[in-house]
């Protein structure tokens, strides 16, 4: 084996390998976030209906007590979201657990922050395939890690985390069909097309890439496609795997019609979130965010550098093509070009022009990040190769170049201070400034924290607390251990000895009514969490 092949094996191999040894040690550390508890119930509903389908009446599990309090497909809310994650960790839960919340939460997570491997291995492989040089591909899956929001809710995030991993691997499916249509690279990249829509329904909009990715091929590709008979059947294979996959994968579809997709998809854009958004100083409902709504949030929450090197990258790939024409499209990088851009550009345009329901942050467009680390790598590549020009350029690239390292290092100093509240990452505004701006934990992660530190200073066989919200409380109350569980007594009045309060929705100080507050968390500059103790 060349000397290069083992240098690059070791260092992919050290890097994952390494990222599921660190999410092995971490995962224990985050709380249960908003959602996760109707995210298990989305699977164990979804769960009852196929046993009930497949299964013989007189089966044990038709009689489980859990099957017993779980609603019913066509009466649960929220079974139209994708369940193939939520589905999946029920299972292993059953298999590899002792059935307690908490072993169920920490297996869970685990599970969610391998699944974020993945999709950084698929963007290695994405960024290799594209610039031809896997050590490229490797700093994009390393520019990921580095993103403090995204490791943190690699952690917790069933939905969002989860649909971008599988996305980004269905990209990459889409560019090895691109580079060699055949059927069964073709039934390959239906799967992952599958397992991206049977998470969101957004992933229908793999389709229309892979559409325009095949177009491109066959208008611009210098390596003549199969004949017309052969890349129907490609384009047969992969619809017919896709629509197996989604089928399989979804129960609700089972229970209605493969029309309903298309409602659900209706209803996934126009979701009716009766919440407000903290954003800019200002209370607002999901009808009355401003067009800047996305790219505030993703300017504020994305390392400086990475958006910067984004920016550096797409001005040198529009700069190309102004300069080439057509011509740019006559390379495969050229045409992968298009679709990354397509990929970023795309759905956050849709969701500007639509005004798409969107609310806490963009995490609901995470999807595109790994596309914007793409273009970050394309311009640091850009500078690398400007450095190494002479004159001013020169200097001018060396600078930017170092002023990015260090507000790396400082980034990923960051992760490891903020730990395990990086979801509270603001690239470059001030703690306090953030804090009477935008949105702080609206996952309610800090109410873990703050439920442990009050078990260990209070040794009394009843702790009493109470919370304007009960869900977080509920949440991570499941996450703590079972003996300390046991002794949390949540009283909604004013009776309670603690009192834990949260700033998602608060962004002043609280009322000396509460108590005194004797313990508060903090991380990078911004309050997540009071903690008030009535005497």
């Amino acid at each position: 084996m060349p000397v290069a092949s083992k240098v690059r094996r070791l260092s992919t191999g050290l890097f994952f390998g390494v990222l599921l040894l660190l999410g092995a040690w971490l995962h224990r550390d985050y709380g249960v976030s908003w959602d996760e508890t109707n995210n298990h119930l989305n699977g164990l509903v979804n769960l009852k209906f196929i046993a009930a389908k497949l299964l013989p009446a007189t089966h044990p599990i038709q009689s489980h007590p859990t099957f017993a309090t779980t609603p019913d497909i066509l009466d649960f809310p929220d079974a139209h979201h994708g369940p193939l994650f939520e589905m999946s960790a029920v299972v292993l839960s059953y298999l590899l657990t002792d059935h307690d919340s908490r072993s169920y939460f920490l297996l869970r997570h685990f599970l969610i922050f391998s699944l974020f491997t993945m999709g950084a291995w698929a963007l290695y492989r994405l960024g290799t395939h594209w610039l031809r040089d896997w050590r490229w591909g490797l700093l994009g899956a390393a520019l990921l890690v580095l993103s403090p929001r995204f490791f943190a809710e690699g952690f917790y995030n069933g939905k969002d985390i989860v649909y971008m991993a599988f996305f980004t691997l269905a990209m990459y499916t889409l560019l090895r069909l691109c580079q060699r249509p055949t059927v069964g690279r073709a039934l390959l990249h239906g799967l992952a097309t599958a397992l991206a829509m049977d998470i969101r329904v957004q992933g229908l909009q793999l389709v229309l890439f892979t559409l325009v990715g095949l177009g491109l091929e066959k208008r611009w590709g210098l390596e003549p496609l199969p004949g017309r008979r052969m890349l129907l059947s490609v384009l047969l294979a992969y619809l017919g795997a896709t629509t197996v996959g989604v089928l399989a994968g979804w129960p609700y579809l089972w229970a209605h019609s493969l029309p309903k997709l298309l409602e659900v998809s209706t209803h996934a854009v126009r979701y009716p979130w009766g919440f407000t958004n903290f954003y800019m100083g200002q209370f607002l409902l999901v009808g009355e965010l401003p067009w800047h709504y996305i790219p505030v949030w993703m300017g504020i929450t994305i390392p400086l550098p990475f958006s910067l090197a984004a920016v550096v990258g797409l001005g040198a790939a529009l700069w190309y093509g102004w300069q080439r024409g057509r011509r740019a499209l006559s390379t495969a990088a050229g045409r992968t070009g298009v679709l990354v851009a397509l990929w970023l550009l795309g759905p956050i345009q849709v969701v500007m022009l639509t005004h798409t329901v969107v609310y806490e942050g963009w995490r609901h467009l995470y999807f595109v990040y790994p596309a914007l680390l793409l273009w970050a790598v394309q311009g640091i590549r850009q500078m690398v190769r400007l450095s190494r020009q002479a004159g001013w350029r020169r200097m001018a690239a060396r600078a930017a170049i170092g002023l990015g390292l260090l507000e790396t290092a400082h980034t990923a100093v960051r992760i490891v201070q903020m730990h395990p509240h990086q979801n509270v990452y603001f690239s470059f505004l001030p703690g306090e400034v953030a804090e009477q701006l935008f949105e702080r934990d609206y996952w309610g992660l800090g109410y873990r924290q703050g439920l442990e530190w009050v078990l260990a200073q209070d040794a009394s066989p009843e702790v009493t607390v109470n919370v304007f919200w009960h869900y977080p409380l509920y949440n991570n109350s499941l996450i703590i251990k079972p003996q300390d569980r046991a002794r949390l007594r949540y009283t909604p009045d004013g009776t309670a000895r603690y009192y834990l309060a949260g700033y998602r929705w608060h962004p002043q100080s609280y009322l000396d009514s509460l108590g005194t507050e004797v313990h508060a968390i903090r991380a990078g500059g911004v309050k997540v969490l009071s903690v008030f103790r009535r005497q």
